[in-house]
């Protein structure tokens, strides 16, 4: 039974049956009995309470008010008002939605009764019926469309549906300025900022035919877009093992805009497993090689954010074993798609295509059915086993490591490189970054480094965006100082090999091995 009350008012001798039968159907509807709880007045058990004030609280506390007019205005109180009359006033004082339906007929009305009528044919637009057949269908769909408007069920996708309340106000700015700048460069994106909000996301389909923003635009733009969609996250977990079991090594939450989570969820990873860091012969950057193509990680990633089920209670799940890296998301293939033909050139049948749109823009996922054979062929390059794919309650994608896996209790041996940690926990949405273990406190690093960790703990920067951050001239020694210095030492990450790329990003070092 739902908790939406409907408080069914009418004369009650002229329409005792109409409101009997009328309760008893909504009540029993397979789909209406989900979600409203009808009263009538005849069902009120016997109280000390006037029969005016109980009927008039029932009305003010009910969400919809359903008003049945016919020919009669009914008894009348010492002020000459009805109760039918009452009750309306009442649910329209208290901002009650309020549904009406007027009898068609060829007697005339009472008086008053065609007063009242003209009054609410004035403030609302009312239905007409003849027999109980209409009034009830008219009941059925005025109840669906009320269930439509307040996204209590959908005819569109939930990432094309409109969000009830959303506002502008709700959407963060910066957000959408670094998407575009960011489309610009990957996709060519021919809008600026200059052109205003409600252009862009019109241009990129966030918003529903009349203006309204979409739940898209907030996963993607929101200031908080968790204020809206609690599940939408990304856990990730590294283990000691290649077993799900205590103790964790490392656990943390992720939340944010889309853009962000896939972002922090790649550097989770990133940061977390083999690589080797080469020599500067070619540039002030040392080059760095991770054992897993980081672009196979990413379009994992990103597919998992992209296609999950935002209406399930879950959340999608990076899982960082010792021989693997899984990526768990609540949602399902597409109808005729099977997992065989992931490895195959396929159409691209996006889960929530307004939510794809704006991520291939951006450079996160493809349009042509091409990421999960790219993802097989990164990893078939780098000599690992080929991915797998599997359907179960949950889509899972396993990327496996390289056989021999370094001991996650191994220390490093030239005690120069040692990684020290974090001094201080950095919280961050939903989670708590995990301090480790080590005798990293042995050296000495200058408050601008410890402050460069931190900055990079949580999210990859680009040096310039290290710099700005610190305030000081992008210049060659305040890069070696800041990135390089960092990197060699192995508390610093490079996310990318490409060392002559402006736009590469740093991450903090978590402990893990540099081979």
């Amino acid at each position: 039974m739902g908790d939406i009350k409907v408080f069914i008012s009418s004369v009650q001798r002229e329409f005792a049956c109409e409101r009997r039968l009328l309760c008893d159907y909504i009540r029993t509807d397979s789909l209406l009995g989900r979600f409203f709880v009808p009263f009538i007045f005849e069902d009120m058990p016997a109280s000390e309470v006037s029969a005016q004030k109980a009927y008039l609280a029932q009305a003010a506390e009910s969400h919809i008010y359903l008003g049945i007019f016919g020919t009669q205005y009914g008894y009348e109180d010492s002020e000459g008002v009805s109760p039918t009359e009452r009750e309306y006033d009442t649910a329209k004082a208290h901002f009650v939605h309020r549904l009406v339906y007027t009898l068609r007929t060829e007697s005339k009305r009472e008086p008053k009764e065609q007063v009242f009528v003209k009054k609410v044919e004035q403030e609302l637009v009312r239905r007409s019926f003849t027999t109980y057949e209409e009034l009830r269908t008219a009941v059925y769909n005025s109840l669906i469309d009320y269930l439509e408007q307040k996204e209590f069920i959908r005819k569109a996708p939930f990432d094309a549906a409109a969000h009830p309340v959303a506002t502008y106000d709700d959407i963060d700015p910066e957000r959408v300025r670094t998407f575009i700048n960011r489309a610009k460069e990957k996709r060519n994106f021919p809008l600026t900022f200059a052109d205003g909000m409600e252009k862009i996301f019109s241009g990129i389909h966030v918003l529903t035919d009349d203006g309204r923003l979409t739940n898209s635009a907030l996963l993607l733009f929101a200031k908080d877009p968790q204020r809206f969609f609690r599940t939408s996250e990304v856990r990730c977990a590294q283990f000691y093992g290649t077993k799900v079991e205590k103790p964790i090594r490392n656990y943390q939450v992720f939340a944010g805009s889309l853009f962000e989570m896939i972002d922090k969820a790649v550097g989770f990873v990133m940061s977390r497993i083999d690589a080797r860091v080469g020599t500067r012969d070619h540039s002030a950057d040392a080059p760095v090689d991770y054992e897993l193509p980081e672009s196979a990680v990413a379009e994992a990633i990103a597919n998992a954010v992209a296609h999950r089920d935002y209406t399930s209670n879950a959340s999608v799940q990076v899982m960082l074993f010792r021989d693997r890296v899984e990526i768990w998301n609540p949602g399902r293939l597409p109808d005729g798609f099977t997992v065989q033909k992931l490895r195959e050139m396929h159409s691209s049948e996006p889960t929530n295509p307004v939510i794809a749109h704006p991520l291939f823009l951006a450079g996160y996922i493809e349009h042509l059915g091409t990421g999960t054979t790219d993802l097989i062929a990164a990893c078939e390059q780098y000599g690992l086993q080929t991915p797998e794919f599997y359907q179960a309650e949950d889509f899972r994608t396993v990327i496996y490591r390289k056989t021999k896996v370094s001991d996650p209790d191994e220390k490093v041996t030239n005690s120069s490189e040692k990684v020290t940690n974090l001094d201080k926990k950095v919280t961050n949405l939903g989670g708590e970054v995990t301090k480790h273990g080590g005798k990293g406190d042995k050296m000495r690093l200058t408050a601008k480094q410890q402050k460069v960790l931190e900055f990079c703990n949580e999210m990859p920067r680009t040096a310039q965006e290290i710099l700005d951050m610190l305030g000081v001239k992008n210049q060659t020694k305040t890069r070696q100082q800041y990135t390089t210095k960092l990197v060699m030492m192995g508390m610093l990450r490079p996310t990318t090999t490409a060392s002559h790329d402006p736009n590469r990003k740093y991450i903090t070092s978590h402990g893990e091995r540099d081979d």
